[in-house]
């Protein structure tokens, strides 16, 4: 069982689910049942579109799932059974505003080296800067599959895959790109999250990512267990690797770093504040370089900086962006230990809530 501390703290719920993969979507399905379908209702408001028309337009996605991840569907069949919902809705879950070709997320991102923290162990996460509603669909899924890794991510209203760690130290957290290569018919981001949380190494991430036809853009950053780490900038145009080149670690906010795409044209698509934002977590990262800890690293996912449009986000009455609307704020801070398989979680902005802790069962801590 997952072990959850400061239970009497504001926190998202926690949903576990065992067994085979129709098993694991339908316990997700009957106890986030509420939430998937509100988040279902939110959908249908914010792309404009009737219930009728988004199941109509997840249809067209459906032969992209059987082709590229065959196994994750078996598991939406059982998130429509245990969630109530028709098959078409729940994989109308999984993909999000790619029904309506938008994207509304900013977040930033980072993940630091052993060489950068007090224990000598891998650190990752990031704050996700949301529309303030999607606080409300959210909960940590902890699973534990037949046949795949052990996992626990956050995410919300009955998708599959989103930010989080496996049993082998993988871990993934993302953010959106402005501009870059132009949406195409592929699928969504969801699905390949998932997925990187089946691997075992950075190899088998840059094997899955080189292949996986995404129909946007999107930044990753990524560690393993063995104690390597990576950005990758992935476009409709395949992935951009980014490495640290000796400085221990990585963080990347909503504009490219790549030379294949950091150019004017994108940045004048790109959120404006993400520029400060990358400058400033990277400044506070280097400042307590080497002797990192959690408790650290959740301060800096706090910082104020730059209010309201930090690195720790606050709704505000000025430059509203299609990426992120003035109303949108940090929904939740993530700072995760993969070598222990550990998850810390803020539910909301982590200058008002309080981080709470999940721990997988198995870690590369507990095998060695």
């Amino acid at each position: 069982m997952s072990r959850l501390v400061r239970t009497d703290k504001v926190r998202y719920p926690l949903i576990e689910a065992v067994g085979s993969a129709r098993d694991l979507g339908r316990q997700h399905g009957e106890q986030a049942r509420v939430r998937i379908r509100t988040f279902l209702g939110f959908l249908c408001e914010s792309l404009k579109l009737d219930e009728a028309e988004i199941e109509r337009r997840a249809r067209r996605f459906r032969p992209l799932f059987e082709r590229h991840c065959s196994h994750l569907v078996p598991e939406i069949e059982g998130l429509s059974e245990g969630a109530g919902i028709s098959l078409d809705l729940a994989f109308a879950a999984q993909l999000r505003g790619e029904l309506a070709m938008v994207s509304e997320a900013a977040c930033t991102t980072f993940v630091v080296g052993p060489r950068g923290t007090a224990n000598g162990e891998m650190l990752i996460g990031q704050t996700s800067d949301m529309p303030a509603e999607m606080r409300e669909f959210g909960y940590v899924l902890h699973l534990k599959p037949k046949d795949r890794p052990e996992l626990i991510m956050w995410t919300f209203g009955g998708q599959l895959g989103y930010h989080g760690l496996n049993e082998f130290g993988v871990a993934h957290f993302a953010n959106a790109l402005g501009g870059g290569p132009a949406w195409k018919f592929g699928l969504s981001h969801y699905p390949l999250k998932r997925m990187l949380l089946e691997q075992q190494s950075i190899a088998g991430v840059r094997a899955l990512m080189s292949h996986y036809p995404v129909c946007s853009n999107g930044n990753y950053v990524v560690s393993d267990g063995l104690g390597s780490f990576m950005d990758v900038e992935l476009t409709t145009s395949g992935p951009q690797f980014i490495e640290d080149e000796g400085a221990g670690f990585l963080a990347h906010a909503n504009h490219y770093l790549c030379s294949a795409y950091a150019c004017e044209d994108n940045f004048r698509v790109s959120l404006p504040d993400s520029f400060a934002r990358q400058a400033r977590i990277k400044q506070l990262i280097a400042a307590e370089f080497g002797s990192l800890t959690v408790e650290k690293m959740q301060r800096i996912l706090a910082d104020h900086d730059g209010y309201p449009t930090g690195i720790c986000r606050h709704p505000h009455e000025g430059h509203s962006d299609p990426i992120l609307p003035n109303s949108g704020r940090t929904v939740a801070a993530i700072v995760a230990e993969p070598h222990r398989g550990k998850f810390h979680i803020a539910s909301g902005n982590a200058c008002e809530n309080p981080f709470v802790e999940f721990e997988l069962d198995r870690c590369p801590a507990k095998k060695s």
